[in-house]
Order: C-alpha cells, then structure tokens, then sequence
C-alpha cells in the first residue's frame, strides 16, 4: 500500500482523496496551504520559480513529514517551466534528504503508453472495471464541487447576511467528501444547491455587475494564492464567472483538443501557442466581451512567461472590445489588502463606466 498525496487545488482534494482511497492506498491529504507552506517552499525553490512552483513544493514536504512516500501530479506540454516542475521538485526534494516516488501524468493526447504506465502504478489489484467505476464517480463529484462554486458565485453577491453563501458551500463540500456512491454524490449536489439557492437575498439588479475570471489554472483555482479573489467581487457586488474549472480543463487538454473555440478567437492577436494559458487569456477576454461581462480579471503568476506574453496584448484587445481588464500578478509578497484595494478601484472604475462618466 502507498502513502499518496497530490497536489492542494482548491476543492479537488475532496474528489482526489476518494479516488486514492478507493484505489486502497492511504490517503495523506495534502494541507491547505499558509504562510507556512509558502515559506517552506520558497526557502527550497529557485528565486526565479512562480507561486505555483513554490506552494506546491512546500505543499509536499508538508505531505511528507505527514509520511506520504508517493506524490501525484500533472506535467503540461508546449513552452511553460510548468512541464518541468515535477522532475525539478523531485531532485529539490532528493537535495534536501527525501525520496519520494513522483509520479507525474502527461496528457494522454501526448503520450497514451506513457499515460497508461502511470495508470498501471496506482491501480494495484483493481480490475479495470472497477477502475472505470472508481474513476467516473471520482468525475461526477469533481464537476458536483465546480457546480456549487459556480452557483456560490451567482448568489453571494445578494446575500444578506455576509458569509452565509461560503457557509452553505463549506456544508456543501462535506456533503460531498462523505458521498461515495453515484447515487449519494448526486443526491449531495442536488442538496447542497437547494440549500445554497435558499440563502436570503436582497434584491437583485435588473442588470447586474459580472466580471471574468481568467489566468493560469492554478492561480485561479486555488483561492490561498489569488488572496481569495471570487469572495472578494463577490462581496463587492460581482457576479464572477471562472473561465477554467478542473473539469473542464481536463476534458479539453487530455482528451479531446477542445479549446478550439477560444483559440480561435485569440488567433487574430495571438496566432501561435506560447505556453501554459497565454493564448486562451487573450481569446477568453473576447469571449467575455462578446457575451456582455463588464470586466475581466486576468491572475498572472509573477514571472510566468505565458501570462506576460498575454499581459502585452489584453491592452489592445480591452481598447478594442471595450471591456476593461485588471491584471494580478501575484507572487509571495502580495498581500490580501493590497489585492483587495486593487479591485475595489477596478469595480468602482466599471460602475463609472456605466453611468458613462469615464469611457
């Protein structure tokens, strides 16, 4: 039996843990991360290697002192340091005196044998039915979280009583973690919304304020590094639609090339794939634009060469489309207040907009 963690991205932990308890390895949950786990990794990791880079190392010694011996992770492919990141924090970790086994996932799309290998390591004794049957209920209860975060961003902005929205989802969230059967997790979700849509409201705008969500994934997932931006417009007033969920991303990357649409609307400026998410941040700001969002917030590792690339163009595509975009580059030195500030100007600066005093 291993001891397996993986990596702490917002609410997939809960989903994860089944599928590697289920799979009969123990489970060593990977912690939420803190300042703590932020110190740890940045003490260990290059001073050049972005927030995602250092949370997750620091999120592993964390796993391992807890005695984890094996780590899951992704790799990614095209020109991102992300592809790297696994072999780099495997040596870092062997440097510094541990030796777990790193078992880190291409995309099948890139490498079906390899992809299939790694499959062959965790499953143990399970036969490949049960297998399927471990893996689509591990599915349906990650798109089952998305779901909830989704509807929370929809009713926060209303609520009447400040928290009552995150107390439903958090109820919601330990629905699901107990929910095991196919019937059971959807018997959670369905409560956990029923419960959510209750939440006492004001009353809602005519035309309510909505703003994007774009950036690299795991800034965007993960709410310890982005200072917790969604609660954040969601108490100001704003109606936050993410662009990438979990889900999501792995049904357009890993099996089947379903990033088309995006792609094609960021080719006019952005032909070409630079890596990570850059072109998708261009062609997710016209896809907003073109649905009536009044704004985009783009979250940016500091130093992610994608998101720079992205960052040099979203100026002409906002002067373009009309739609304003801020732009978070966030690393281990931003503050909560300092964020906080930042889309307070940002909301203020769309209601201006609208009453047409600024253009």
């Amino acid at each position: 039996m291993k001891k397996i963690t993986f990596p702490h991205m917002g609410s997939s932990h809960i989903a994860f843990s089944m599928l590697v308890k289920e799979l009969g390895h123990e489970v060593i949950k990977p912690p939420a991360p803190t300042r703590k786990t932020l110190t740890y990794g940045t003490k260990h990791s290059p001073e050049f290697a972005c927030i995602p880079f250092k949370v997750l190392l620091g999120t592993y010694l964390e796993a391992i002192e807890k005695g984890a011996d094996t780590i899951v992770s992704s790799g990614g492919v095209g020109p991102c340091r992300a592809g790297y990141y696994g072999e780099l924090q495997n040596k870092i970790l062997q440097d510094i005196g541990y030796n777990p086994d790193f078992v880190i996932f291409e995309p099948p799309l890139k490498s079906l044998s390899d992809f299939m290998s790694k499959i062959k390591i965790l499953k143990g004794n399970n036969s490949w039915i049960a297998l399927l049957d471990i893996v689509r209920r591990t599915w349906h209860k990650l798109i089952a979280l998305d779901d909830l975060e989704s509807e929370v961003n929809k009713i926060r902005p209303y609520e009447l009583n400040k928290g009552e929205t995150s107390k439903q989802l958090k109820i919601g969230q330990s629905m699901l973690d107990e929910a095991q059967s196919m019937k059971e997790i959807k018997e959670a979700r369905n409560e956990a919304l029923k419960a959510i849509r209750k939440v006492k409201c004001l009353e809602r705008p005519e035309k309510p304020i909505k703003v994007g969500l774009i950036g690299e994934i795991y800034v965007v997932l993960e709410p310890f590094i982005n200072a917790d931006v969604e609660k954040t417009l969601g108490e100001l007033g704003v109606q936050v639609d993410r662009s990438i969920h979990l889900t999501n991303w792995t049904r357009d990357n890993t099996l089947i090339d379903g990033e088309k649409g995006v792609k094609k609307l960021a080719r006019p400026y952005l032909d070409q794939l630079v890596g990570g998410h850059g072109q998708n941040s261009i062609g997710e700001t016209i896809h907003y634009a073109e649905n009536d969002f009044d704004g985009v917030v783009h979250l940016a590792p500091f130093t992610c060469i994608p998101e720079i690339v992205a960052k040099s163009i979203i100026p002409k595509v906002s002067q373009d489309y009309n739609i304003p975009v801020i732009t978070l580059f966030l690393d281990e030195q931003t503050g909560k207040a300092g964020v906080q500030t930042r889309l307070e100007a940002f909301v203020d600066l769309i209601k201006k907009k609208r009453l047409g005093e600024v253009s």
